[in-house]
């Protein structure tokens, strides 16, 4: 299964937690549901695509002193993208607990959200592998 079905699967699951959380508790269960679902699933696709163009970068073969200056930069890149992303979630994360608007139980099942999802495509692909293997 490709990542981009993976993404859509998120999304999928998402809904499906939000519907429930809205049925079973309250419309502030289902909106903690949905604010940390869509942040777990908006830095997986982020970064998917920074690991996808850095590792476009590493498929090119550094021969030359250019292209190896080139690699340490968008290694760099690479790695301060993902820190400033993590302080931004960690920062719009305390925001969102402190101003008291999200359940907080809420918010952390919307930010497994994608947890959920790989999980379920792993099983998936377990169990076709096991059935293939009996025949």
């Amino acid at each position: 299964m490709s990542l981009r079905k993976v993404q859509v699967l998120s999304w999928v699951c998402l809904v499906a937690l939000c519907g429930g959380a809205w049925m079973f508790w309250s419309w502030q269960m289902a909106w903690s549901v949905a604010v940390g679902g869509i942040l777990s699933i908006v830095s997986f696709m982020l970064t998917h695509q920074d690991v996808a163009n850095f590792m476009k970068a590493l498929d090119s073969t550094a021969e030359g002193q250019a292209e190896k200056k080139a690699l340490k930069v968008g290694k760099t890149r690479y790695i301060i993208k993902f820190w400033l992303r993590l302080a931004i979630i960690g920062l719009v994360l305390l925001i969102l607990i402190k101003s008291g608007k999200v359940n907080i139980f809420g918010l952390l099942v919307g930010l497994s959200t994608v947890v959920f999802t790989i999980t379920l495509t792993t099983v998936g692909a377990a169990g076709r592998y096991i059935i293939r293997s009996r025949r």
